[in-house]
């Protein structure tokens, strides 16, 4: 029974320590959660608490921009104010000087119609004035000026003819005098060698059974070599010598190598002739270069492309009259360059565009068109400048542009001018002469007229009773004109007018 007790006073003790324990869990649950309540609660406050500075920072800031707003757009006004008025003040400023020149031009205009009226009344009273001297003088304006000049002319004509031949005498000499000074010492500082080369070339022979050799079997050598060089071989009865015949000095000089090659050697035939030729073109080459580096060398003339320096050592084997365009370019060169020296003209582009002035002819041959123009086209292409390219074209005008091409052109014609410089054929020289005595003969009033000195004058005799001093003088000035218009030619021609009077009387 004790035990029981024990069992049931356990049992109560077991059961209230669940309960007391339960409350003491509870309890302790409770304080814990009161102390979470109370971080929430205290970060929640610090948080309003912060949200408020900001706020009131932001309010600040804000309030601060709208003032400074406030003041940027007040001074601004105050900008556009002062903007306005004085844009206003300029306007009425503009206004009031519209309205001055609209008075001013009314008043023009109205200056011009009274300038009108006037030059009207004037006109009308020249007209009338010019009437009444016709009926006065019973000539009509135009028969009396005709009259007037007839006899001012009749009146004044020895006083003029006089003071045209002392005026001429005088410009003629200062001129003649001036020129003479200037051409003798350029001509004396440059003196250059003239070689006369024709169409052929002629080469000597060991003996006449070379020829045999170089005509071939059936003339297979002498066609292969014609063929290769583009020149005529000629074997005539001529003893130890062969010509080479061609319009191109080139042509001719390889043909020319390339023989004598194979007379040293003595094999003929055409594969030794193809060999032989290819040799002679890179020889001729190779003394065309150095032609050309040598001729730049001499001058003193620098920055030229190589291929056009190339170009310019072809004119060693080109002609014109028979005078040697490579030496007739190195004389025009110098010669332009002391003459510009002497006119204080650019000297450089004298002396390049002298050198340069024919450079077409080396290749006049092949290209289609007039030296001068292909000459412009091979300077232009490698870079020269416009004042240089425009000498080439420019010396065979009537009136170059530049000094410097009026240079040039003097100096080509004192070049081909010389004694000995150039030659004609016996034709171009007889119709040279032809050509300038029916030009001197084709003037009303001439009598005779002679070609002397080579072409070099014209001698024109006049009909004394159809010709007077003056008409003279008129005379000489027309023919030199035609001539320059009509004719061509190397150098000048003078033209000399010769009017005398003969009278004749006999005694019986």
């Amino acid at each position: 029974m004790q035990t029981i007790y024990w069992a049931i006073a356990l049992f109560i003790g077991i059961i209230g320590g669940i309960a007391l324990g339960y409350q003491l869990r509870k309890i302790w649950a409770v304080k814990r959660k009161d102390t979470i309540e109370t971080k929430v609660e205290s970060l929640i406050n610090e948080a309003k608490a912060k949200q408020k500075e900001i706020l009131l920072d932001a309010n600040d800031k804000a309030l601060k921009i709208i003032e400074e707003a406030k003041a940027e757009d007040k001074v601004r006004q105050q900008d556009l104010f002062r903007a306005q008025q004085r844009l206003e003040k300029r306007e009425g400023l503009f206004d009031q000087k519209l309205l001055e020149l609209e008075n001013k031009k009314q008043e023009l205009l109205e200056k011009a119609e009274k300038i009108e009226k006037i030059k009207t009344e004037i006109g009308k009273i020249k007209e009338e004035q010019m009437a009444k001297l016709e009926r006065i003088a019973k000539l009509t304006k135009e028969e009396a000026k005709k009259v007037l000049l007839d006899n001012t002319e009749r009146e004044m004509k020895d006083d003029l003819l006089g003071r045209i031949k002392k005026l001429s005498a005088q410009a003629a000499e200062e001129l003649d005098k001036k020129a003479r000074e200037m051409m003798t010492l350029a001509i004396q500082r440059c003196s250059v060698s003239h070689a006369a080369e024709g169409t052929t070339t002629t080469i000597d022979l060991p003996s006449d059974e070379m020829k045999g050799r170089i005509i071939g079997r059936e003339g297979r050598n002498i066609r292969t070599i014609e063929r290769l060089t583009g020149t005529e071989i000629i074997v005539d009865d001529t003893p130890q010598a062969i010509t080479v015949s061609g319009f191109s000095p080139i042509r001719r000089q390889v043909a020319k190598r390339a023989l004598e090659k194979l007379i040293l050697d003595g094999r003929i035939h055409p594969a030794k002739i193809e060999e032989a030729i290819d040799n002679a073109k890179k020889e001729l080459a190779a003394e065309i270069k150095e032609a050309g580096e040598n001729t730049i060398y001499e001058l003193g003339v620098t920055g030229l492309d190589p291929k056009l320096v190339q170009i310019i050592g072809r004119l060693k084997y080109r002609t014109s009259y028979g005078q040697n365009i490579l030496q007739h370019s190195i004389e025009v060169a110098n010669l332009a360059a002391l003459l510009a020296e002497s006119l204080g003209a650019d000297v450089t582009i004298a002396k390049k565009g002298g050198l340069l002035h024919d450079i077409g002819k080396s290749v006049d041959h092949e290209v289609q068109g007039g030296h001068p123009e292909i000459g412009y086209d091979i300077i232009k292409k490698f870079g020269l400048p416009e004042e240089i390219a425009y000498i080439a074209r420019g010396h065979h005008e009537d009136s170059p542009k530049t000094l410097e091409a009026v240079i040039v052109k003097v100096a080509d014609a004192i070049s081909g001018a010389r004694p000995g410089a150039r030659k004609d054929t016996y034709e171009q020289y007889l119709q040279r002469l032809e050509e300038l005595e029916k030009v001197a003969a084709s003037f009303p009033g001439v009598e005779r007229s002679y070609a002397v000195q080579a072409g070099r004058e014209i001698r024109i005799f006049v009909v004394p009773e159809e010709i007077d001093d003056l008409a003279a003088v008129k005379l000489a000035k027309e023919i030199a004109k035609r001539i320059e218009a009509e004719l061509r030619y190397p150098g000048e021609i003078k033209v000399t007018v010769i009017r005398e009077t003969r009278i004749i009387e006999y005694a019986r």
